[in-house]
């Protein structure tokens, strides 16, 4: 048993003839912030289900911090946030989050707390019917926030939010790492994943096709890094003329190349003379490259649902 983290081991989920996910294996370790990337139908919610013992393995193993999926001990191990959440329209916020807090055996005395955490202090004696559904996304990580637990499920957990928002859930979501939960996020909101992950996993068609930090990823994917030097005024053909490159506009000179050549690049950026450049834009792959690059691999596709 692997009692510091999620363990996935080899699973497979066959529905008749059809296989949904083939042996599939990864890790979690406690205070990690791991994402978890696919179009629809690659084979996420289900990997979610095994996890939680919703659904029963075909094959393999799956095991929840010491704790064999399905078991009571997994089940109070981790916490669970769908992408869509529903709650007692009638009840408040407040009301919600004390009878989560009774359910689990606590006083609730964290609950005002909580609710200021994630911004529903206001709306905290309103009734749960009339909040927006960003509003009851917010409530659910509520009370992933009030359970504490030692791995969190998050299903599209921005679904519904706004740029604030989703920069405040962020937020929470590292302190809950920096408390020791391993956090699990599926996510289509790639940009937003990009610098607040620690790992990354990309399933195609039931496989997992790519896994490793963003850093990884780009050396394995060997995808070219582009830099773009803007030129002082009417230098931008001295500047190609130095660097090679192509003119994109007026003023700019567009230098692309692969990972291993970075370096020699920026260094012969630094040794033009002074007077030639006003700015220097660098932009390796993106995550949204790294995706569609990896997908594209695994099935065939490069689409993002």
């Amino acid at each position: 048993m692997n009692s510091g983290r999620l363990t996935v081991e080899n699973a497979c989920k066959k529905y008749g003839r059809q296989e949904v996910l083939q042996d599939v294996s990864l890790s979690v370790f406690a205070g990690e912030r791991v994402a978890l990337l696919g179009h629809n139908g690659a084979g996420k919610t289900t990997l979610i289900k095994l996890i939680l013992g919703l659904t029963g393995l075909t094959g393999g193993t799956i095991d929840v911090f010491g704790h064999p999926t399905g078991s009571d001990g997994a089940r109070r191990t981790a916490a669970y946030l769908p992408e869509t959440v529903n709650f007692h329209g009638m009840l408040t916020g407040r009301e919600q989050l004390r009878f989560f807090a009774r359910l689990a055996g606590e006083s609730g005395k964290q609950v005002d707390g909580v609710l200021e955490k994630v911004g529903l202090a206001s709306a905290a004696d309103k009734r749960i019917g009339t909040y927006s559904k960003g509003m009851r996304q917010r409530i659910g990580l509520a009370q992933v926030l009030m359970r504490r637990p030692q791995l969190a499920l998050l299903d599209e957990p921005t679904s519904g939010l706004d740029p604030i928002s989703r920069r405040t859930f962020y937020d929470l979501v590292d302190e809950l790492a920096q408390a020791g939960t391993a956090v699990f996020v599926s996510s289509h909101a790639l940009t937003e994943l990009e610098a607040r992950t620690d790992r990354i996993h990309i399933m195609a068609s039931g496989k997992l096709v790519a896994a490793g930090s963003l850093d990884a990823l780009r050396k394995e994917a060997g995808l070219p890094t582009r830099i773009t030097v803007k030129a002082v005024h009417e230098k931008a053909d001295a500047v190609a003329a130095k660097l090679g490159g192509e003119r994109v506009n007026c003023s700019s000179v567009q230098l692309t190349f692969g990972a291993d050549e970075k370096l020699d690049r920026i260094s012969a950026i630094a040794g033009l003379e002074k007077g030639l450049v006003e700015d220097v834009d660098l932009a390796p792959p993106s995550l949204e490259d790294l995706y569609r690059h990896f997908t594209a691999k695994g099935d065939g596709s490069d689409h993002i649902n």
